[in-house]
C-alpha cells in the first residue's frame, strides 16, 4: 500500500516490510530487530542468507548502540554522513546474526535523503537493502518499485533516484569493497 511518511507515524511497523527511497536506491527495510520481517526481506529478494543486509540511522548517536567505534569510524562518520558511504564495522550483540549474515561485522550508514530520514526518525534504526532481486540492477524508478506493491506492506514514493550505490568502506580491512558515488581518499 503507498503510504506518505506523514502517514507512517500511526503505522505499526512490527512484522512488516517498507519500500523506500535513500539518496542512492529505493530500499526495502524493516525494524533492525525484527528477525520475521527480515527473513521477510531475504525471501522478497530471493538472496542468500550468506548475505549480509546494512543498517541504516539517522545520526551518528542512532548507531552507536549496534556498532563497536573506533576514531577512524568516527572519522569517516563525520566527514562523510549523512551520505553514500556504507562502513562495515564490528557490531555488538544488538545486530542479529540474520541482518549480519552469522558475521561478526555489519555495514551501517545514514542516508541523505529527507524521506529516508523521516522514516528513520519515525522507526529508528533499521535494516536496509537495494530494492531489487538479488543479483540484478538495483531500482531507481518509482515505476519499478510500485511493482512490488502486493509483495511488501508499504512503498513511499520518492521518485526518480540517482542509480549510484553507496560507497562499501570494510573498516576493518582499511578497504573499499565496493566503489561508489563517494570516493575515500588514501
Amino acid at each position: 500500500m503507498e503510504i506518505t511518511p506523514k502517514e507512517l507515524e500511526s503505522v505499526d511497523l512490527r512484522g512488516k516490510i517498507i519500500i523506500f527511497p535513500t539518496d542512492t536506491v529505493y530500499g526495502v527495510g524493516c525494524l533492525y530487530d525484527d528477525l520475521v520481517a527480515i527473513d521477510r526481506i531475504y525471501r522478497l529478494k530471493q538472496r542468500d542468507y550468506s548475505k549480509p543486509m546494512a543498517i541504516l540511522g539517522t545520526d551518528i548517536a542512532s548507531l552507536l548502540p549496534l556498532v563497536d567505534v573506533n576514531d577512524r569510524f568516527m572519522e569517516l562518520a563525520r566527514t562523510y554522513w549523512p551520505g553514500a558511504l556504507t562502513i562495515i564495522v564490528r557490531k555488538t550483540e544488538l545486530v542479529s546474526e540474520l541482518a549480519s549474515a552469522k558475521r561478526p561485522t555489519v555495514g551501517v550508514r545514514i542516508p541523505n535523503h529527507e524521506i529516508a530520514l523521516a522514516i528513520l526518525r519515525q522507526f529508528g534504526p533499521m535494516v536496509v537493502t537495494s530494492l531489487n532481486q538479488s543479483g540484478e540492477k538495483a531500482i531507481v524508478s518509482y515505476q519499478e518499485a510500485i511493482t512490488y506493491h502486493n509483495k511488501v506492506d508499504f512503498i513511499v514514493n520518492g521518485g526518480e533516484l540517482s542509480d549510484l550505490p553507496s560507497t562499501v568502506y570494510d573498516l576493518e580491512t582499511g578497504r573499499v569493497l565496493r566503489q561508489g558515488s563517494l570516493v575515500i581518499p588514501e
